[in-house]
């Protein structure tokens, strides 16, 4: 088993930023791809943007691209969601997850807990 527990979130007007942490533990050698999502009440939960820890591959969200980024520590073993010139619709509970699979489309295995991201107008 994977656990991951994000944090980060929180309050920002418009225009600004934050960054999302998560870090996992567990059975994390387990763990090839790792990414973000989102879900806002009433929705489909969305992808976000995803990294390949061997290769550092990354994929970005048409909506996000260029304003959000997924770097990663592996001396901190954290992955991170660097998110700049926030709108109000990037409002959500984001989510961090782990998938055993090395591809960007692969379906994910483990899910943290979420956090909420609140953006004002």
């Amino acid at each position: 088993q994977v656990q991951l527990v994000e944090s980060g979130g929180g309050l920002v007007q418009a225009g600004g930023s934050l960054r999302l942490s998560c870090v996992p533990s567990g059975r994390t050698n387990s763990v090839q791809t790792m990414g973000w999502f989102r879900q806002v009440p009433g929705k489909e939960r969305e992808f976000v943007a995803s990294i390949t820890l061997s290769g550092g591959d990354t994929y970005y969200a048409d909506s996000v691209r260029g304003r959000f980024t997924i770097p990663k520590d592996n001396a901190r073993a954290t992955l991170y969601l660097e998110m700049n010139s926030l709108k109000p619709e990037d409002t959500a509970v984001y989510y961090c997850a782990a998938s055993q699979l090395l591809a960007i489309g692969a379906p994910y295995d483990y899910w943290g807990q979420g956090t909420q991201v609140t953006v004002s107008s």
